[in-house]
């Protein structure tokens, strides 16, 4: 099995540190071990441990096209990753894989939207610029679909709520390409604010990386991935990407 792709962690290094002793730092052990155990069954749980001022509000959110299998191993590596570097006695931390994000805090931010901190991950290859905006346009189009149809998939009757992925056969006088796209919420969110939540990582894929052929933008509460093939050979090599990170508000 491959290993899951790390992009960043943030570690909220003004947030109050704890001690090794302290009820907080066991209230996070029984947390993350129980996202640990719900991560082969799902792909998106949260919960809370403990009484004030110890309590700590914890989830995972895993993509929605990978096998729990996968998603029991991003979050099983992320718990590790997310209390070793540097968040060792931290109380508020997020980690970013592509395949899952996790994340905890002494504050609760269950049902909130958040335009950060963020975390991208996108080709070094570019559209050749006669397709470039032609791209643009198709890119938007489809991302707006998709918002409007995820918002109503909030069931959680559903093993994958608030995820939707899309394939399209692109045609343009200057080439042809597949674009492969994914959007996917935090089912505690409410369907107007996974709306926010896609459209703010809309705006940071147009501001990190509109022209790379891949890319995946990662915020607390949502994800969006697009994926392009079928096009003439990049100058640079396919497999080169660039991994951009920032607090944010």
């Amino acid at each position: 099995m491959s290993q899951p792709q790390h992009m960043h962690t943030f570690c909220d290094k003004l947030s109050e540190n704890f001690t090794q002793t302290s009820q907080y730092k066991s209230n996070r052990e029984t947390l993350l071990s129980s996202l640990r155990d719900r991560s082969s069954l799902r792909t998106y749980y949260n919960a809370t441990v403990g009484l004030s001022p110890d309590t700590i509000h914890g989830m995972f959110l895993c993509r929605g096209d990978i096998t729990k299998t996968s998603c029991s191993n991003c979050v099983k590596t992320a718990t590790l990753e997310i209390t070793t570097n540097n968040c060792t006695n931290i109380r508020d931390a997020i980690v970013y894989y592509e395949e899952c994000m996790v994340r905890y805090s002494n504050v609760s931010f269950f049902s909130l939207v958040e335009s950060g901190p963020w975390a991208s991950r996108y080709s070094v290859s570019s559209f050749p610029d006669s397709l470039f905006n032609p791209f643009q346009r198709t890119l938007s189009d489809k991302v707006e679909q998709l918002i409007i149809l995820t918002s109503s998939k909030s069931s959680l009757s559903s093993s994958t709520p608030y995820y939707v992925k899309d394939r399209k056969q692109v045609n343009h006088f200057d080439g042809s390409y597949t674009l492969d796209t994914m959007v996917q919420c935090s089912p505690d969110l409410d369907p107007a604010n996974c709306s926010v939540c896609l459209r703010l990582a809309v705006q940071g894929v147009s501001s990190c990386c509109s022209n790379a052929r891949i890319a995946q933008f990662f915020i607390p509460k949502c994800f969006l991935k697009y994926d392009t093939s079928g096009l003439p050979t990049a100058q640079s090599p396919s497999g080169s990407f660039s991994v951009h990170a920032m607090k944010g508000e």
